[in-house]
């Protein structure tokens, strides 16, 4: 399956690139219909396609074409039996017809590809979940099996999900943690219990309040990226459909087949959405495969348009990996470092010196009038200092979540950070070009500076809230609300600094805030 590109060796990364079936099962003389395609914009110029045995070193079946842009081969002394490329063209999907022969009767199946983006980068050996052989029915005609990548259900009354066995027989994830979903409402809770040691079969369940849909994925980090997921919806007819998906990326995740699902069972009840069902399909994030292999649990929901899944609202995702055989409770990662740390620096910059040097600039003024210190009036010194902190708090806050997160994806929070950034990156040097005291246009400075750092400390404050409700996993909220009174506060005190400088304007004195500061 590898080309013959001299002295280059196959790309480890996952590709992205895909094979999906029609269906998880063939009968003899029953068509699979198989596609490859590109899961991105990135096309592949090359491909080797077919079918073998599971564990199998030989290509088994033949093959028809839908296209001019493949063609067939022989491979293992076997006509038709793999499908190739005609030309270097670029190509997103390519599909091809597969049927059985007689040494493949009884046996699973299993089909493997090679892409070759160009000459230097191409991967070998991808393959597909296994298909199980049936045989026909009495009637002659083949067993029915499922061909779509989604099954609409109409919800059932029945579909009763708690935490009881959880860490005991069944492997568990909830949001809040330890929350039991048959008690509360608000809920996000999965479950994956394994119906015997030797069995292939595991049983999942999901639910939680959403206006659209839930999911849970497999994953060998914690981002978003080569994940095993399925998807359980509502439509605007009420109906609830199960998807299963794989996500390249931070794209929205493309549908494969069902495959091997049975046992499903479904309800929608006060806007919570239910899921239950069984399936044999081997978990999958092309990197690790097989139910002996530890991930990462994810859980996202979010709306839906005309059936389509939309950018999750929420994600939770497991502290560690865990080993779908082995029965625990888990709970959701802690916040990473790093994201700590640009909380940190954006709460110093924007709710203690950004303020107090703003406070110094408007109303100390006249408190060290007259005290210089190295030319300079010690209250300008005093404002430029802080100012100059919160600024590089700023930046380093910034470049620190970038880094991290590499896009702005996640609903106003990163968008208002980034106007923060470029308003605040653009007021110090606005202020070093500014005309001096006397000049004429001097007031067109002030006014400027003065409603810049406004919008900027709104900007920075709705961010903050933006970020905390995208943090707080508490019942109540309680890290907004502690905010909520800080910024109160604050509030409150320019208010009454603004009444007392008014004031003191009027006497020339400024005896309050001499006494309220010193």
């Amino acid at each position: 399956m590898q080309p013959r590109h001299s002295g280059l060796s196959p790309q480890t990364v996952p590709a992205p690139f895909t094979i999906t079936t029609d269906r998880s099962s063939y009968s003899p003389g029953q068509g699979v219909k198989v596609q490859l395609q590109a899961l991105g914009s990135t096309p592949f110029s090359g491909f080797l396609l077919q079918a073998r045995e599971v564990g199998g070193q030989s290509a088994v079946g033949s093959f028809t074409l839908t296209t001019n842009a493949a063609q067939l081969l022989t491979c293992s002394q076997n006509p038709n039996s793999a499908v190739s490329h005609t030309s270097a063209s670029a190509k997103t999907s390519v599909e091809a017809t597969w049927k059985s022969d007689a040494a493949t009767e009884g046996k699973a199946i299993q089909f493997h590809a090679s892409f070759v983006q160009n000459f230097r980068t191409f991967w070998v050996d991808v393959t597909t979940p296994a298909l199980t052989f049936t045989k026909p029915s009495t009637s002659g005609s083949a067993s029915s099996t499922t061909p779509a990548t989604t099954t609409a259900l109409q919800p059932t009354t029945t579909t009763t999900i708690s935490s009881t066995g959880c860490g005991v027989t069944k492997v568990c994830f909830s949001q809040p943690a330890n929350c039991d979903p048959a008690v509360r409402s608000d809920c996000y809770f999965m479950s994956a219990m394994m119906s015997s040691p030797t069995d292939r079969a595991i049983h999942f369940e999901m639910t939680g309040p959403s206006n659209g849909y839930i999911a849970f994925g497999f994953s060998d980090d914690q981002k978003m990226g080569n994940d095993d997921i399925y998807i359980c919806g509502t439509g605007s007819n009420g109906q609830v459909w199960l998807q299963h998906a794989f996500s390249t990326g931070r794209t929205t995740p493309q549908t494969v087949p069902l495959g091997n699902v049975s046992d499903v069972k479904a309800s929608v009840h006060n806007g919570v959405i239910s899921c239950s069902f069984t399936s044999m399909n081997t978990i999958s994030t092309q990197r690790t495969t097989g139910l002996n292999n530890t991930y990462y649990l994810m859980f996202a929901h979010g709306p839906t348009t005309n059936g389509q899944i939309q950018i999750h609202v929420d994600t939770f995702i497991s502290t560690d990996k865990i080993d779908i055989s082995s029965p625990r409770a888990l709970g959701d990662a802690a916040m990473p470092s790093i994201l700590k740390a640009h909380g940190t620096l954006m709460l110093i910059a924007w709710m203690t010196t950004g303020t107090l040097g703003m406070m110094v600039a408007r109303y100390m003024k006249g408190m060290a009038k007259g005290q210089n210190l190295c030319g300079k009036d010690v209250w300008f010194l005093v404002h430029v200092a802080v100012m100059s902190v919160t600024v590089a708090a700023t930046i380093i806050a910034f470049i620190l979540v970038f880094s991290y997160a590499r896009d702005w994806s996640d609903g106003a929070h990163p968008v208002l950070g980034c106007l923060v950034m470029i308003l605040s990156f653009l007021q110090p040097i606005v202020a070093l070009l500014r005309c001096g005291p006397q000049h004429r246009l001097r007031y067109v400075f002030n006014w400027s500076h003065f409603l810049n750092a406004v919008v900027i400390k709104v900007l920075a404050v709705a961010a903050i809230f933006t970020g905390l409700r995208m943090i707080d996993r508490t019942e109540d909220q309680w890290l907004v609300k502690v905010m909520g009174g800080f910024f109160g506060w604050e509030v409150l005190f320019y208010i009454l600094l603004e009444i007392y400088s008014r004031k003191d304007k009027s006497t020339g004195e400024y005896t309050f805030l001499k006494l309220l500061f010193c």
